[in-house]
């Protein structure tokens, strides 16, 4: 496996390191979450994405090359790396960030012309924002079985009737849809019962019933996260996404993606936060010494160093085994797992070494620190895809048994 970076990535990872040091950390403070109650994302964002455009910075995530840059899973990891170190801002500069990413990809693969001509394309060009209805507050979501929306066949409407929350990107004055997933068939196979419909955010019978805090920031920047009740929505039959009964099919499509790509952006969160202990632990003096010359800050800057090159190799293999073999979820449920544990332990100690500043307002490390703590939650909790990778292990050794 040859991990370097060809002359196409190095080129947009240069262009890229400009920008953000030009476009993105100077605003850095504009979007700090005060959580006064708005959804509403800084003015500048607009400016931001116009450079990024004319920079030639847009929708590097698609492989796609009709609708984004063409780069493979390999060749998007180093340029999501960069976009963690500011995951508030760089990757919605970019129209990179989460859920439109995951909406844009199920909206290439499997929406009627019709449908992108609606949604993608306006997504693709920035003017609007999505989100995802598929977490429920009733039950244990990492168990699709558990869901208990209902999308039902009414003539030619479907109807909807259910409560979603963690709909991040729903409370955006430029959210236009809401991709929703529900039970369609409750007598069919389990990976048969579910579909994707289409909704309109203005549709009536939405009701948003409230918007969530993470740790107390509410990510407004983001569009926040909604709670959303649909109260028999309807819906025309052309609001199908893919194939009715195929929902879980569409939904693992779109994951498998999100899940690496949050991964990549993790590895730069964690490098901003061993670059902010190192700066911390060279300029800040205790008992005489600087906090460099202790033994336990150095330990902990050596093993952050350690954990992050082996995390960042593991992610490559996997991105690596996505261009070549596509079905690669043991090893997605992996780096899901190893990332976030390594970033918060990073953040962590950067935390420590900061002191109290550490959990203020003057660094981003408290913030960043909130995302890889969700993100144990976020597309699958740990256990579950512990459980994935113990299924794998076993399976091999059963074989051998037999």
């Amino acid at each position: 496996m040859d991990f370097v970076p060809d002359a196409r990535t190095e080129s947009l990872r240069a262009d890229l390191l400009a920008y953000m040091d030009e476009c993105v950390y100077p605003v850095e403070r504009q979007f700090h979450d005060t959580s006064d109650g708005t959804w509403h994302r800084p003015a500048v964002m607009a400016e931001l994405q116009a450079e990024a455009k004319r920079r030639g910075l847009w929708n590097l995530f698609l492989p796609d090359s009709e609708h984004g840059a063409g780069l493979s899973v390999t060749q998007y990891a180093p340029l999501a790396e960069v976009t963690g170190w500011s995951p508030a801002i760089a990757p919605e500069a970019l129209n990179c960030a989460p859920p439109d990413t995951g909406n844009m990809e199920l909206l290439s693969m499997f929406a009627t012309p019709e449908q992108q001509a609606r949604w993608l394309t306006p997504l693709l060009d920035g003017e609007i924002r999505s989100a995802f209805c598929m977490t429920e507050p009733e039950v244990s979501s990492s168990d699709p079985g558990n869901l208990t929306t209902r999308i039902e066949r009414d003539g030619d409407e479907y109807v909807i009737t259910g409560r979603k929350w963690w709909s991040t990107g729903a409370l955006s004055e430029d959210c236009r849809v809401l991709i929703v997933v529900g039970v369609s068939d409750p007598g069919a196979p389990p990976r048969d019962r579910y579909t994707m419909v289409l909704v309109p955010r203005e549709t009536a019978g939405i009701e948003f019933v409230r918007g969530l805090s993470m740790f107390g920031f509410t990510h407004s920047a983001s569009g926040g996260h909604a709670e959303i009740a649909f109260r028999e929505v309807r819906v025309p039959r052309e609001s199908l996404l893919g194939v009715e009964g195929q929902g879980q099919a569409l939904a693992q499509a779109r994951l498998g993606p999100g899940r690496i790509h949050h991964c990549m952006r993790l590895i730069g969160m964690a490098e901003r936060a061993l670059s902010l202990m190192c700066e911390r632990a060279l300029s800040r003096q205790t008992f005489g010494h600087a906090l460099a010359d202790h033994g336990a800050v150095r330990d902990w800057i050596a093993e952050s160093r350690v954990r992050i090159d082996q995390v960042r190799l593991l992610v490559l293999r996997a991105a690596d085994l996505i261009d070549r073999v596509r079905a690669v979820r043991e090893e997605v449920s992996a780096i899901k797992v190893a990332a976030p544990a390594v970033t918060e332990w990073v953040m962590d100690k950067a935390i420590q070494v900061y002191g109290a500043a550490g959990l203020s307002q003057d660094t981003p490390l408290a913030e960043l620190w909130v995302q890889a703590r969700t993100m144990r939650f976020i597309d699958g909790p740990d256990e579950v895809h512990r459980m994935v990778v113990a299924r794998r292990e076993l399976a091999r050794y059963r074989r051998q048994l037999r």
